[in-house]
């Protein structure tokens, strides 16, 4: 004999099985609240662990076409552990490989949910997280040396405090500034991340996904304040004097131009030229070029990220397969760790070459996947993932790049496997064109 049907226990299912929103916004939206307790970095590994938990409440967890290029990442970088020194490199390895498996929960989360969460939402809280970027980027420039102590620097043992990377995640700094640093920096603006080149690599990867907001809230009144939000964030941007954020912007620029310069769109291209030289109007300004010049002539940047990346790959040349498990210290103090300054050698370096060729291989096969699609939202993801490509070589993605980049992956990637898929590639309402 069946049980009768009880509508109620039904409708609890079915909730029970749809993802909800909130936790997407709590780890875009909520980074303000998050950076002043002192976890912000904690919460990238924290919240999509709760993800996986609705995940894991669905009957059926689909994944993207190609994805097992990625678990092919994982399964090689868990081996990798075989290759640690030391107990304290051990604790490195675990905090990166959560960072990595949280971001894989990140993609899997934002490729099911089409259904229960909008584009218009996810990029909603991803431009909150604009925002305060950008505020804190004037916090940096206003405030270059000032610290902030959270709640949480004062719970701490004072043995974790002194571990430099502890330290920075739970007394925040406004500006990267560290007068005995292996390389002699001015102050520049870094908040709410732990340093400039985070703040550079985040603000690269959150512009398209605040464009894609733009064209989901056309029309409205909430439009036009956001629109007003990019010109104004140029004034930190360019006080960071971030060269590798400059080449992101630029070819998040140039792909979409190209995309819709194909399609005989005149509009968006002309937009996107416009926007382009105006981006070079200000980098050329003399005041611009003179400080851009001088970090070029004194900073030592360049000599020493090339001492590094040699010795990097001279070290992997002695275990190609595994590589080191974690990056190590430099034997000259003035220089920073081997298998650092850039997600690639992070990986090369920790993992092997077999494990850089799967994790550069899957945001390949997701970058031409999204090329099927049309539609503004596809087309600006993928520039997200194009814009990484390039960025993995001088950036650290972990934990913000990494964890934008796989919702950017997600986004293209759902759009393009929906059965809209199938449907005309665009049409004008899709770009927000009026006919005549």
């Amino acid at each position: 004999m069946t049980a009768p049907f009880d509508p109620e226990a039904a409708g609890a299912f079915s909730r029970r099985k749809r993802l909800p929103a909130w936790p997407i916004a709590a780890l875009l939206g909520g980074t303000p609240a998050w950076w002043l307790l002192g976890v912000a970095d904690f919460a990238w590994v924290v919240i999509p662990l709760i993800m996986a938990w609705y995940l894991a409440t669905r009957t059926r967890v689909r994944a993207p076409r190609g994805f097992a290029v990625w678990l092919v990442f994982l399964l090689w970088m868990f081996l990798s552990v075989t290759q640690l020194e030391s107990s304290g490199s051990l604790i490195q390895y675990g905090y990166r490989a959560l960072q990595y498996f949280a971001a894989t929960i990140l993609v899997l989360y934002v490729y099911n949910s089409a259904r229960d969460i909008s584009t218009r939402y996810i990029t909603g809280s991803a431009t909150v997280l604009w925002l305060t970027t950008i505020v804190g980027g004037f916090l940096g420039m206003l405030l270059p040396t000032t610290e902030y102590r959270s709640p949480l620097s004062y719970i701490l043992p004072r043995g974790l405090l002194e571990n430099d990377l502890v330290n920075h995640m739970v007394i925040r700094r406004f500006s990267q500034f560290n007068a005995d640093a292996w390389v002699e920096v001015d102050p520049r603006p870094s908040a709410p991340y732990l340093y400039t080149n985070n703040w550079g690599n985040a603000y690269s990867l959150l512009l398209p996904l605040v464009l894609i907001y733009l064209m989901e809230t056309r029309r409205t009144k909430r439009f036009w304040w956001v629109a007003a939000s990019v010109p104004i964030s140029l004034v930190p941007a360019v006080a960071t004097m971030n060269r590798g954020m400059f080449i992101g912007v630029g070819i998040v620029i140039a792909y979409i131009a190209i995309r819709y310069g194909l399609m005989g769109n005149m509009r968006v291209l002309l937009a996107c030229a416009a926007a382009g030289v105006a981006g070079a109007l200000v980098l050329m300004a003399p005041p611009i070029q003179a400080q851009l010049q001088d970090r070029l002539d004194n900073s030592g940047t360049n000599e020493s990220r090339s001492s590094v990346y040699k010795e990097t790959l001279q070290d992997v040349s002695t275990s190609p397969l595994l590589g080191m498990g974690a990056p190590r210290a430099n034997e000259n103090p003035k220089l920073p760790p081997k298998g650092s300054h850039g997600q690639f050698w992070i990986v090369i370096y920790s993992h092997g070459i077999p494990a850089t060729i799967a994790f550069v291989a899957w945001f390949i096969v997701a970058f031409f996947r999204s090329i099927r699609r049309r539609d503004f939202a596809t087309i600006a993801s993928g520039a997200v993932i194009l814009a990484s490509l390039v960025e993995f070589t001088f950036y650290g993605f972990l934990p913000v790049g990494l964890s934008l980049l796989m919702i950017a992956s997600g986004l293209a990637l759902r759009n393009t496997d929906s059965p809209a898929a199938t449907a005309p590639t665009w049409n004008r309402r899709q770009l927000g064109i009026r006919a005549g």
